[in-house]
């Protein structure tokens, strides 16, 4: 077939890509006219295109490129294991050294006791591994009945049947039939666009609490196994939890013995300002997954933990069984962990949290700073992430058109400006790799800001922004 797509250069890198690679979170029929920017290459924070310009990665690649896009050690570190033992698995009683050893790490590593780590591929994997242990512990307790799930709107726990489920933003249900059964959604902890007038923040977190104990009433504590959150919700926001939320939740969650699993796929190694978002915010998970930051983006791999409890039922009920039957190919894949090793080390050596906890209040102070902005509603945000609400009313919260998707505008025109970045919803989303400056940040934030005014002087010009 021809390879001429749209306006594209006959045979070019862009056409053949428009005309053969199905994109996620792409429309397809714009990338048929459009076709894909080219990245060749990276720079610490910098990624270059075919052209040769230079972007500031404004969100770490997908919030997961914390070291950046040229770090030779971690680059070092898997080609020595591929040269080394490229693969083996970990099925029937096998390990590699790199897996064996990254287990050990991130036991150590786990800001709440843990006992035992399942690799996977991806966040959406790790988290998907949660829900069927979580069925399987249930299982193994004689307690059939206890399968719901809670999961939040505006959450994001991946795109697996099971865990786009989970994930509660409506276009991963739209058209895939989906969620499936068994999965119960609450309000969004948002003070800024669910708090109701004259509440206070605690306040909006004691109704967030009442509605998770209105549902567990209502189905029964006995069919509730586990409750799925983000210390943060980035993918859906970046979503900040109101004063005193995840103190009220969580005796709630003790209460009815419902298992806590702490999603730190972004938030983990370093990204609010502490090794896991779990300290930040204070929270006791049975379980946790992290992936992305783990090995600094440079090989697919994640991981879940688990605490003793749950790994005592696992135990009980595969030897019953004969087998723990689950489990990928490329589970603690070699190279991979070799990878996240590194980057652990690389992570402890330079004391990379310690570097964020430098550099934040420069990144949160720019970050409220455009909250003066005339198109931001609200700015939010923690450590080295950080989230810009778009509104054409900001004294009245108002929400502008979807399908003008004014935040993507504001993306598009940053990456006319050298920063690539991406408008979630409402929200301009900002999450640097971990290795940014005070110098870079001031150019990100400065260069964000010139996007802002031209999205505001066009929705302006449109008569879209309320006329005081």
């Amino acid at each position: 077939m021809s390879t001429q797509v749209g306006h594209l250069r006959p045979n070019s890198l862009e056409a053949r890509d428009a005309a053969f690679h199905l994109h996620p979170y792409t429309n397809a029929a714009l990338h048929e006219k459009e076709g894909p920017l080219v990245i060749v290459g990276g720079d610490g924070v910098h990624v270059i295109d075919a052209s040769g310009r230079r972007y500031i990665e404004g969100l770490a690649g997908l919030f997961c490129a914390s070291l950046g896009f040229s770090e030779k050690r971690l680059a070092a570190a898997a080609s020595r294991q591929m040269a080394t033992m490229p693969f083996y698995h970990a099925f029937g009683h096998k390990t590699t050294e790199p897996s064996a050893l990254l287990a050990e790490r991130l036991i150590a590593l786990a800001p709440v006791p843990m006992s035992k780590v399942f690799f996977a591929n991806s966040g959406s994997e790790a988290n998907d591994t949660a829900i069927k242990l979580i069925w399987y512990y249930n299982n193994a307790l004689g307690r059939p009945r206890k399968k719901k799930i809670i999961s939040r709107w505006r959450a994001y726990h991946g795109v697996t049947v099971a865990t786009a489920s989970l994930t509660g933003l409506p276009n991963n249900h739209r058209d895939f039939d989906l969620p499936i059964s068994g999965i119960f959604h609450l309000m969004c902890p948002h003070f800024y666009r669910h708090g109701e007038p004259g509440e206070t923040e605690e306040e909006f977190a004691s109704r967030c609490a009442a509605e998770l104990e209105a549902l567990i009433e209502r189905e029964g504590a006995d069919t509730i196994a586990a409750f799925f959150a983000e210390p943060v919700m980035v993918s859906g926001g970046v979503v900040t939890p109101p004063r005193t939320y995840f103190d009220k939740i969580q005796p709630i969650l003790k209460r009815h013995d419902i298992l806590f699993v702490a999603d730190e796929v972004i938030c983990g190694f370093g990204r609010t300002g502490h090794m896991f978002g779990v300290e930040t915010y204070g929270l006791e998970p049975d379980m946790i997954t992290v992936a992305k930051q783990l090995s600094a983006a440079y090989l697919p791999i994640s991981a879940l933990m688990i605490n003793e409890k749950v790994y005592r039922a696992i135990v009980a009920e595969s030897e019953k069984i004969g087998s723990f039957a689950h489990g990928f190919t490329y589970s603690g894949h070699p190279a991979a962990a070799a990878v996240a090793l590194e980057a652990l080390n690389i992570y402890d050596e330079r004391d990379i949290v310690g570097h964020v906890r430098r550099v934040a209040p420069r990144f949160q102070a720019h970050v409220q700073r455009l909250a003066g902005h005339p198109l931001v509603g609200e700015a939010r945000g923690v450590g080295l992430v950080a989230g810009l609400e778009v509104s054409p009313d900001k004294a009245n919260r108002a929400l502008f058109d979807p399908s003008l998707a004014i935040a993507a505008d504001v993306a598009r025109r940053a990456q006319a400006h050298g920063v690539i970045t991406r408008g979630i919803g409402d929200t301009v989303s900002l999450c640097p790799p971990l290795i940014i400056d005070e110098p870079l940040i001031d150019e990100l934030m400065a260069r964000i800001e010139r996007a802002l005014d031209d999205t505001y002087a066009w929705a302006n010009a449109e008569g879209l922004m309320r006329r005081e």
